[in-house]
């Protein structure tokens, strides 16, 4: 792959240029050592991912025709759905964003991983926790509080085998040897450190005796809100700030503009939870205090957006031939465009239309589907052939995995979205007297959704099947990358 380097903005060095200035052995020794735990958590993280398609699949066919497993209690909607959530968040998210900061530290830190049997464990306390909360969100017993549906316990072994990733992540960061501090690495950081903070904060919160009422529903927002604009969108854009760098091999356009978006982000991001209590029964002044900060945050929606899109530039065409790119880059657009209808969203006059709709799960997907995960599916595309010492299989079967995942996760989102805007426009209607009647406002808009997750289904699959011939090594001999279409084409499109 050719193309111009341009130079950094900033005495500091991207990853695509100081990352190949150490020896391709030492290299290949790093990717040896973090072979098994991080092949470890992509797979757990995908089996997962599979589990949350069935999920979602029942819970899209649950919405158009409500009779459907309605004699079955615990897979009655109402379960099915928190379940969801939780295994495409903590499970599939969080198992498979653990596999790439551990890689990704290790790979920019320039040292090798020591000691795997620690994440080994720590990820198996997690998926114990994980299984058990899971199971008790479907036999009915939850805390009742929306993104804190798992119970204590569950949280307590989760917390434990996080914390044992967490702190064997940050030791590995502490004994790097490249000591030039990566936008990347600042981003993984943050949420390493983030994450137990806010989780455990979260789950303690509600079980304390003078915590109750609106006050456990406020934690509940805060936990939720950092979750996803935290945790998982720091994982999210470190992996993005390296992998568009690295494969159209340009520097990152600059390291200032990545600065400021990264602290705007930083003090500003934790302070939006209450956007989604708008109009509940609390202070008005700390709603003000969240939809301000969503406000703000727009610097970093426009720093990042336009350092990516820079750091492309000369070299969109990539999207026609590099898997990781076109996955990467689709995500970092879905960034953009979540963070804006989440800024709108925070409005108190558009939330009067869309709070208690649909239009809240849109937005979730957008975040972690739309953005996250197609990012981290450009990572393990990126990733695995360095693993396992061949390239994949077939294009065609990437390709088919993009497709299903892009026009599956748009349909999806658009379908939440629009129908979320129809059905607060008819509550808000005082003619509509009829709940059922606003509620078939969207019963095309739900069969919509049905065959959005049958195209996830089918993507997922794939991508499944895939990766495991991956793990046999079946696959193309080392070498050449497998892309959508040679280098040169570009003239075609």
């Amino acid at each position: 792959m050719t193309a111009v380097a341009t130079a950094p903005t900033s005495t500091t060095a991207p990853a695509s240029t100081a990352e190949t200035s150490y020896p391709a052995v030492e290299r290949a020794a790093i990717d040896a050592s973090a072979r098994g735990p991080v092949l470890f958590f992509f797979g757990n993280g995908i089996l997962w991912l599979m589990l949350a398609t069935v999920l979602g699949i029942i819970a899209s066919i649950q919405l158009y025709s409500p009779g459907f497993l309605a004699d079955v209690p615990f897979l009655s909607y109402g379960r099915i759905w928190p379940a969801f959530t939780n295994t495409i968040c903590f499970g599939w998210g969080s198992l498979a964003g653990l596999g790439v900061t551990i890689w990704l530290l290790a790979r920019l830190g320039r040292v090798k991983v020591k000691f795997p049997g620690v994440l080994f464990t720590g990820a198996v306390f997690w998926q114990v926790g994980l299984t058990y909360g899971i199971l008790n969100i479907l036999g009915g017993k939850t805390t009742g509080l929306e993104g804190l549906e798992i119970p204590t316990g569950s949280a307590v072994l989760m917390l434990l085998g996080y914390l044992l990733v967490a702190v064997w992540a940050l030791l590995l960061f502490s004994f790097r040897s490249q000591t030039t501090p990566f936008i990347s690495v600042w981003y993984l950081v943050a949420a390493l450190f983030w994450f137990p903070w806010s989780f455990a904060m979260a789950h303690a919160a509600h079980v304390l005796p003078n915590v109750s009422g609106v006050v456990q529903n406020l934690v509940a927002a805060w936990a939720t809100q950092n979750f996803l604009n935290i945790w998982l969108t720091s994982i999210a854009l470190a992996a993005a700030y390296y992998l568009i760098p690295k494969v159209v091999n340009r520097p990152v356009h600059s390291y200032n503009l990545a600065a400021i978006g990264f602290w705007s982000f930083i003090v500003f991001t934790g302070l939006t939870g209450a956007v989604r209590l708008s109009g509940g029964p609390i202070p008005a002044w700390i709603v003000t205090l969240s939809i301000a900060s969503s406000i703000i945050l727009l610097v970093q929606i426009v720093t990042v957006t336009a350092n990516l899109v820079l750091t492309m530039q000369g070299q969109f065409h990539m999207v026609y031939h590099s898997p990781t790119i076109r996955f990467t880059f689709f995500g970092a657009i879905a960034f953009t465009v979540s963070s804006v209808i989440g800024l709108f969203a925070s409005l108190r006059s558009v939330d009067r239309i869309v709070h208690f709709t649909q239009f809240q799960n849109g937005e979730m997907q957008l975040v972690v589907y739309s953005f996250f995960s197609m990012v981290i599916f450009g990572a393990i595309y990126y990733i695995l052939p360095r693993l396992v010492g061949c390239e994949w299989l077939s294009s065609s079967m990437i390709s088919l995995h993009f497709w299903g995942a892009a026009y599956g996760g748009t349909l999806l989102v658009v379908t939440l979205l629009i129908g979320g805007l129809m059905t607060g426009a008819a509550l808000n209607d005082s003619d509509n007297t009829i709940f059922a009647t606003v509620m078939n406002t969207s019963e095309l808009l739900n069969l919509g959704r049905i065959g959005a997750w049958l195209l996830l289904g089918v993507g997922h699959l794939v991508f499944g099947l895939h990766f495991l011939l991956m793990l046999l090594r079946i696959g193309q001999p080392g070498g050449e990358p497998t892309l959508f279409a040679p280098i040169g084409e570009e003239a075609k499109h």
